[in-house]
């Protein structure tokens, strides 16, 4: 732990959503923070430009809403209410025959055809009668949590298009809190009095009238020191300070991505190698114009295409595309051409007509039983020496917004406690 009086100013390399609200959170404690930012615009993984006047998010379709009191406390003394919409998440299941059913899927049985109904609810029935199983995996934890039909239609097939590996191979206690957990009780009266569900975090979401989720990004950035097209390829550490590009801080808030770190880092003999091994899946984010839906996100866990989903972020907000034009981001996890693109799109519903598109290598962090000790053993070599890590790929955590504000909140009252 640091105190105010032995470290006021902060090195923070990346100027994502995790970087720029640290460095705010330093500021208002008194601390002087430096952002260090590769590109020209703030942002990270929520970063948004302009193509053909539609506004398109270059990864994902970031929107906002937290449940944590003090992440919503902080985030609207920054921002003003009314230039957000606050709108209810309409998102829906596209399955192998076309049909579309309502998400999550478990609480809109009654819109699935009838052999698969009864399928489902004979699993749900013996599930009730034998109880849920201590599971260790996330394929274990899906085949028995909702059943062999479910597994089969959905869960299975959609979270491999999103992971690429064997499900089984992903430890669920990395899950926990991320994932919906229904008794067979809560789905069958969602079902008898077909609820919507509105206890997920996103269920409601708020986004900018204007800018989509750069707007949140420019706001963060406003009134900071964010050095722009200011790439980081070493940090020095001498006579007890850090040099980053040369300047010189009493600490460092690596917010970037802690496989870069173990070459970058000169001047102290610590060995953190074995975050090399941490790995990762990138998408490719495709620009859309789509026939005209109500939807906010369609899943597709159809084998008919690689794609897992559609982001219908021409509907978050009217500013987002041209007046009669209807778009969304198409997302595979995986790397494709121009050329393997189209022909993917032609087989995806709601007629998507191709942009433009754009190859992220690091968007989503894969966790393996392995994973969490070795970056907290990163972080006991590191925190010593002043350098913490935090955002997504600085901690290989599946951080939304609101849980990268968490996480910056958490560090800032580790270093500065009031």
């Amino acid at each position: 732990m640091v105190s105010r009086t032995t470290a006021q100013r902060y090195a923070v390399i990346g100027g994502g959503i995790s970087g720029l609200a640290m460095a705010r959170m330093l500021m208002e404690k008194g601390c002087t923070a430096t952002v260090f930012e590769k590109e020209g615009t703030p942002g990270g993984l929520v970063r948004c430009e302009r193509v053909e006047g539609i506004l398109y998010h270059c990864v994902g379709g970031h929107v906002f809403n937290s449940r944590n009191p003090e992440v919503m406390e902080w985030f609207w003394r920054l921002f003003d209410k009314q230039d957000f919409t606050h709108a209810t998440r309409h998102a829906v299941i596209s399955l192998e025959d076309g049909s579309l059913v309502g998400y999550p899927i478990e609480n809109h049985l009654y819109q699935m055809p009838k052999e698969l109904r009864e399928s489902i609810l004979d699993d749900l029935l013996q599930i009730a009668g034998e109880g849920y199983p201590e599971d260790d995996n996330f394929n274990d934890f899906l085949l028995h949590r909702f059943g062999k039909t479910l597994y089969h239609e959905y869960f299975a097939p959609y979270n491999r298009k999103i992971w690429r590996r064997n499900l089984s191979d992903v430890p669920l206690n990395w899950l926990e809190g991320k994932l919906p957990m229904p008794t067979v009780r809560e789905i069958l009266a969602a079902n008898i009095g077909q609820t919507q569900e509105m206890n997920m975090v996103h269920s409601t979401f708020h986004y900018p009238k204007q800018g989509g989720s750069q707007h949140v990004a420019d706001t963060l950035a406003s009134g900071v020191d964010v050095r722009y097209h200011n790439p980081v390829t070493q940090i020095r550490r001498e006579n007890n300070r850090w040099y980053v590009n040369e300047e010189s801080f009493d600490a460092v808030i690596y917010c970037a991505n802690v496989k870069d770190l173990p070459d970058m880092i000169q001047g102290i003999d610590i060995d953190i190698s074995e975050v090399s091994t941490l790995e990762a899946h990138g998408t490719t984010s495709v620009l859309c114009e789509i026939d005209s839906n109500p939807y906010s996100w369609v899943y597709m866990p159809s084998a008919a295409h690689e794609s897992h989903r559609i982001i219908c972020t021409g509907n978050f907000a009217a500013s987002n595309s041209p007046v009669g034009m209807s778009t969304a981001t198409i997302e595979f996890t995986l790397t494709l051409t121009r050329e393997e693109i189209l022909e993917q799109l032609s087989r995806i519903p709601f007629h998507p007509r191709y942009i433009t598109h754009r190859y992220s290598p690091y968007t989503y962090p894969i966790q393996t039983t392995e994973t969490p000790g070795i970056i907290a053993g990163a972080r006991q070599k590191l925190a010593p020496h002043r350098l913490y890590l935090l955002g997504r790929f600085a901690e290989w955590e599946y951080y939304n917004m609101d849980a990268a504000i968490a996480a910056a909140m958490k560090l800032s009252r580790q270093l500065l406690p009031t």
